[in-house]
């Protein structure tokens, strides 16, 4: 997978994700930002806190820390297994 390719699936994830239930497509700002941290930190946790930082800006409302934990792995699996293709 390229570069490209991995981020069309970072946004398929997080769309899907929609952590205060208002539907998909309703995130662009918050998923731009999270594709962006996501290319810029390795850790599972460092990502979470900034996805959680993210979304509060935005929504002024706080998601769980532990949905951010399992949303974060999904992400950095992704990205990892596209820097790893054949």
């Amino acid at each position: 997978m390229d570069n490209q390719e991995v981020n069309v699936e970072l946004v398929m994830l997080l769309n899907e994700w929609d952590p205060f239930k208002i539907g998909e497509g309703n995130y662009d700002t918050e998923i731009a930002d999270c594709v962006y941290a996501v290319h810029k930190i390795d850790n599972v946790e460092e990502l979470a806190v900034k996805i959680q930082e993210i979304y509060e800006f935005s929504f002024e409302e706080t998601i769980p820390m532990e949905n951010c934990v399992s949303i974060s792995a999904k992400l950095l699996l992704t990205k990892e297994s596209g820097s790893c293709a054949l």
